[in-house]
């Protein structure tokens, strides 16, 4: 898989914001991106960490989880 540049970092980020508020609940993968994942919500809007991956944080986790191991739950 091709690695995404910072501005596709950041297009990611504002798309994710623009579509889920603070409080979505999601499903999210902490490794391989298999099964159904964990339900939680996230407690912060995403951002770009150290200026490479597009990131949020979610309840009841203690790290950030990458928005391609993040999907909202419909």
């Amino acid at each position: 898989m091709k690695r995404r540049t910072p501005k596709q970092e950041a297009q990611a980020v504002n798309a994710f914001n623009k579509k889920n508020p603070v409080g979505t609940q999601v499903h999210y993968w902490t490794g391989m991106r298999e099964g159904n994942g964990r339900i939680s919500k996230t407690r912060t809007k995403a951002s770009v960490l150290s200026g490479h991956t597009a990131v949020v944080w979610v309840e009841d986790h203690p790290a950030c989880i990458a928005l391609t191991h993040i999907e909202a739950v419909a």
